[in-house]
Order: structure tokens, then sequence, then C-alpha cells
């Protein structure tokens, strides 16, 4: 690009947009890249700050704003994206479905690395809603060399760096433990908490069992349920340490592979974790999600909905951010709860 008076512009190719603010009224392009400038379009420039303008002039070494834009929404764009036009050497990606938001956080960090471009995301591991707002892209200089694109598509890897992945139509068993539920000694409270906050994604309880802390009965429900084509069985109940809380022996004795009976998250550190051979989870859920506004159950829910596994690891890295502050008004997930 070429630098000269606007006065002088007359004719020539603008390289850039050029952006007017009405401060309460509207922000946005009064002239568009690549628009060949006319005489009435002088005071117009000025009237923006325009003394002097960039005009375009061919360089096969170079890119465009714009241009460079659209590779890094290339870089970005996986399953279930939807992308808006370059403006301003900026394009916004958005959820075409509801669904779970992943990003490949290294991958990011190595393009971000690179300097000169960005992309800005939204925390992945999260549900969104279609038409939510994922992510932004820019480059920060009107022009770039086309060695740093490729450079930047060499540092994302093979893959997109981002995907929605579709929420399923979920049916699933709950089985309640307890003697003091079982005998009738105390209201089942647990099991109305799952169901609303099961129901945010459309999952249907299918089959519900109240149970003694007899791990024999409970396996053999948990596997009733599974031979039901049930999706997830999640157990409540019997999660801590005590003599008579027998629930991670019951879903050990499925033959479920437990990924995890702990995790570093505060409500919830009694979660238990695990995955049949088929892929179906089932989950132990401590006494803290019948209580407390937002836990563990909160983080890994929309996985679980998406099947998308959970890995040991994934619940490792949620130690960080793990810790609820009880807010007095609740604001998850837009807090940094899990964050």
């Amino acid at each position: 690009m070429k630098k000269m008076r606007t006065v002088d512009a007359v004719g020539q190719v603008l390289c850039h947009d050029i952006t007017q603010i009405i401060r309460g009224v509207s922000k946005g392009p009064v002239f568009r890249k690549g628009h060949i400038i006319q005489p009435e379009d002088i005071p117009v420039l000025l009237s923006v700050g325009k003394e002097q303008i960039y005009i375009w002039e061919n360089n096969e070494h170079m890119l465009h704003e714009n241009d460079a834009a659209i590779i890094l929404r290339d870089i970005c764009q996986g399953s279930h994206i939807a992308a808006g036009e370059p403006k301003e050497g900026k394009i916004e990606l958005t959820a075409d479905c509801d669904g779970l938001f992943l990003v490949d956080t290294q991958g990011l960090y190595r393009v971000n690395a690179l300097g000169q471009m960005m992309i800005a995301t939204r925390h992945g591991g999260f549900a969104v809603r279609k038409g939510d707002r994922l992510a932004g892209t820019r480059i920060i200089p009107l022009v770039i060399e086309k060695e740093k694109m490729e450079a930047a598509k060499q540092a994302a890897g093979s893959q997109p760096l981002m995907q929605v992945v579709p929420f399923r139509n979920i049916r699933y068993g709950v089985v309640t433990t307890g003697s003091e539920v079982f005998h009738g000694r105390i209201k089942d409270t647990f099991t109305d908490v799952i169901v609303s906050k099961m129901a945010e994604f459309g999952a249907v309880m299918a089959a519900h069992d109240i149970l003694d802390d007899d791990p024999a009965a409970i396996t053999r429900a948990i596997n009733g349920m599974l031979e039901q084509h049930l999706d997830m069985v999640l157990c409540t109940g019997g999660m801590s340490v005590d003599p008579d809380d027998q629930t991670p022996l019951a879903i050990k004795n499925t033959g479920a592979r437990i990924v995890s009976y702990g995790a570093p998250v505060l409500p919830g550190a009694m979660f238990l974790l695990s995955y049949m051979t088929d892929g179906r989870p089932v989950v132990g859920l401590p006494g803290c999600v019948m209580y407390a506004r937002r836990t563990i159950f909160d983080l890994v829910l929309p996985s679980l909905i998406a099947g998308v596994p959970i890995t040991a690891d994934r619940l490792a890295s949620l130690g960080e951010g793990g810790y609820c502050l009880n807010c007095p008004v609740c604001t998850f997930p837009n807090c940094g709860f899990g964050k």
C-alpha cells in the first residue's frame, strides 16, 4: 500500500475500510476496501479525520488484512461453526447449533504467539446455543507478509482450532442410594435437582430406582438400566468414605472403567466418572450436587450430553478455576468457575 494526501487521491483504490464513529449512534465503514475514490468522497474522508489515506499497490508477497483474516477464519472454523464476512480485517465466528464448544488451546496459543495476528475465543468446554458468538479474528497491520500467514497455518496444525459438538437426545437413568431414603426416613430431593439440570439439555429420565446401601443391588440396577439401552446412568448418594457408602464399589463392579474417583473442584470433590466398554458413562454424584447451586456436575454435563469423552487430564485441569465462590447472585457460566 502507499500513503498519499486525501485531496490527491481521486481515482485511487482504497486498500482498507474507512470507519466512521458517531457516539451513541453508529460505528461502521463509510467506504469499503476496493472503493474507487470519487471527487465527492473527499469531504467525507476529511470529515472522519483522514487527511492522508492508504491506497492499494499490488505486491505479490503481501496480503491485505481482509484476505489474511479469511485465512485465520479457515484455521479456526471447524464443524457447526458459521463465519461472517471480513470487516476491517475482522471476522466473527458463531455457533450454528446447540452444543459443546471445543478449542485446541495449544494450537490457539501457537498462532497468537506469532504476533501481528490474533484469535480471541470464549472459553472452551462449555455449552453454547445456536447463534452464540464464539470467537473473533484479526490481522493487526493493514497488510501482512504471505509467509507469516503460512506460518500461522503450520502453527495451527492440520485440524481446525474450534468446533461445536451438537448435543444428543439423551435418555438416562437415576439410581438413588441410601438407607435413609430407601426406608422413607427422608424424602428424595436429589432426583428433582438432576431432572432439572438435565432438562436444560433436553435429556429425559427413563428409569429411576431407590435402593438401600447394598452394592450388589446397586450394581444390578445400573446394569439393568444399561440393558434398557439408556445413554447414561447417574448414581446419587453413598459417594463419601463412610462405611455405609457403597456406590463407588457398586459402579466398579459393573465392569466400568473408572476415569477418576475425586476431582479438584469445590463443590464436587467426591465426584466419580466411569465409562462402560461401549462408551456410555456411569457417574457417581456427590451430595453437594443436591444443595449447591453449581458444582462439578455443571462443569462436566455439557461434555456428557455431547458424548465427548472426559479424560483424567481434563478433570485434573479443572483445579485452576475449580473453586466456586458461591456468589450471592450466581451468574454461571458467565463467571470464573471452571475457567
